[in-house]
């Protein structure tokens, strides 16, 4: 049987939107694995536009289910169009537009809270039983969506850079329970059906990361 699997991008391009090398390990371990895709953005503008030449902000606004678009070369819909009933899984790739756009981590830190559409969509495929797999700092919305649930960015002293320094601390001191994972390993909460990666979390070649997230959809596919 086919799975189908919702993946929610959160813009393109690592500072301030998705990670464009994690969305594409996320499709080609998906593609092998027959199951069919389809991508969802919220239809909102993004926290900032940064010139990733320089990492530095710029006076630019964009739209998070335009720029979204990029990567899935146009074929995404708004999240808020996405039916649950119609999906056995859903998967939410890291970089920095997870904590600008999908939520305000990177500038509110353990007091952030979730963009709503986001909120609603993690607990409805909670409430469902339908897995979910999150990598890099995308597990920070599974820790305010669901409480005390099970989870991984890597390893507890890794990931010194704003906005990801101590990450796995913030996440153990709001209840969840955090496990050091190597890049090439997904941690599996099978109470939550949420399974986690780091990703570029960790310091790693980019082959190292592409495993793990293939590590991530193999056992979040098992569980759909």
């Amino acid at each position: 049987m086919v799975k189908r699997v919702a993946l929610i991008l959160s813009g393109c391009g690592v500072y301030d939107g998705t990670e464009i090398h994690e969305a594409s390990a996320v499709l080609v371990h998906l593609s092998r694995a027959g199951a069919k895709v389809q991508m969802f953005a919220p239809n909102i503008n993004q926290m900032h536009v940064v010139n990733h030449c320089e990492g530095n902000p710029t006076e630019e606004k964009r739209n998070v289910l335009q720029e979204s678009a990029r990567i899935a070369r146009g074929d995404v819909s708004d999240l808020d169009k996405i039916d649950v009933a119609a999906f056995d899984a859903v998967i939410i790739p890291g970089g920095f537009g997870v904590a600008k756009n999908l939520c305000d981590w990177a500038v509110k830190g353990k007091d952030y809270t979730i963009q709503p559409q986001v909120e609603k969509l993690i607990q409805a495929f909670h409430r469902a039983g339908k897995p979910q797999g999150m990598c890099c700092i995308s597990p920070v919305l599974a820790a305010r969506a669901l409480p005390g649930c099970e989870l991984t960015v890597g390893q507890d002293k890794q990931c010194e850079r704003w906005p990801y320094a101590q990450t796995a601390s913030v996440l153990k001191e709001m209840g969840c329970k955090h496990v050091n994972k190597n890049v090439d390993q997904a941690h599996v909460d099978m109470k939550n059906k949420l399974v986690t990666c780091s990703a570029f979390m960790c310091n790693a070649p980019i082959h190292e990361v592409f495993d793990g997230v293939g590590v991530m959809v193999t056992e979040l596919l098992k569980l759909a």
